[in-house]
């Protein structure tokens, strides 16, 4: 006989792929990648990945996305994630169907039923335009990574091929971007699945972790995961902090449901 034995308060491996909650500086490694990519990067995918998704729209009728899927690292502890932001080849509008949401240049995000420019003296007007669904989240995380200063250039030329799937663009930012890194804070799902908060990303410095806690508290900024009070990282064990109920994930953000 041979067993290898430990002590029963030892953690030891065997467990399934660990599960993190808190808040972590991580590098992106891939935008939407091959099956072949992801196997150099550790991660074992069946078939090809697929970049589009269906869900109910308010109506009832099935709306289909693009994924623009980030893989994301952290070492020490070190895990592989994903951050998926769902896009439109369509524009934004309000509920009611009155407004509609703009960006322009700087990156800037208004909702307006006129050009926010001609209304707003903060707001600039260099490229203003409709923005299509999902880009304020795209935006927003890519602002955080490229550390982009207050009032400079935050635009991508080939959005209206990103939101239809290509994503050279985007794949061009990972090898550009290679020493930059975001902090993003982390949850956990039905005990199983690993999540990422898309309603706001943090920069490396300064490090506000307030306004992850602002966002969290904000009418629109529930996680719809456990994750850590405190927002330090850490290993999940269930029941750190259960959403409340009526928490929802917005259909243009995130699924991050892991398939390995």
């Amino acid at each position: 006989m041979a067993i290898a034995s430990n002590n029963s308060e030892q953690e030891v491996s065997g467990g399934g792929i660990p599960l993190y909650v808190g808040i972590a500086p991580v590098s992106v490694v891939a935008v939407n990648p091959t099956q072949a990519e992801l196997s150099v990067l550790g991660v074992n995918f069946k078939e090809e990945p697929s970049y589009t998704v269906s869900f109910p729209g308010q109506d009832g009728e099935v709306q289909d996305y693009i994924k623009a899927t980030f893989w994301i690292k952290h070492t020490e502890p070190d895990f592989l994630t994903r951050v998926e932001v769902l896009l439109q080849s369509k524009i934004r509008v309000s509920k009611a169907g009155d407004k509609s949401m703009w960006t322009n240049n700087r990156g800037q995000i208004s909702w307006s039923d006129t050009d926010p420019s001609a209304k707003y003296d903060w707001y600039n007007g260099e490229g203003v335009r409709k923005a299509y669904v999902g880009e304020d989240t795209l935006l927003s995380f890519i602002k955080a990574w490229a550390n982009v200063g207050s009032g400079d250039d935050c635009y991508l030329e080939s959005i209206d091929d990103i939101v239809k799937g290509d994503m050279a663009e985007l794949q061009q930012l990972v090898e550009g971007l290679s020493d930059n890194q975001v902090r993003v804070l982390l949850g956990v799902k039905d005990e199983k699945y690993q999540q990422v908060y898309t309603k706001h990303f943090g920069r490396l410095k300064p490090k506000r972790d307030d306004l992850f806690v602002k966002e969290l508290n904000g009418d629109y900024g529930a996680f719809n995961a456990e994750f850590s009070a405190d927002l330090l990282l850490g290993k999940y064990t269930p029941g750190v902090v259960t959403p409340d109920a009526s928490g929802t994930t917005d259909t243009a953000t995130v699924n991050a449901e892991a398939s390995w």
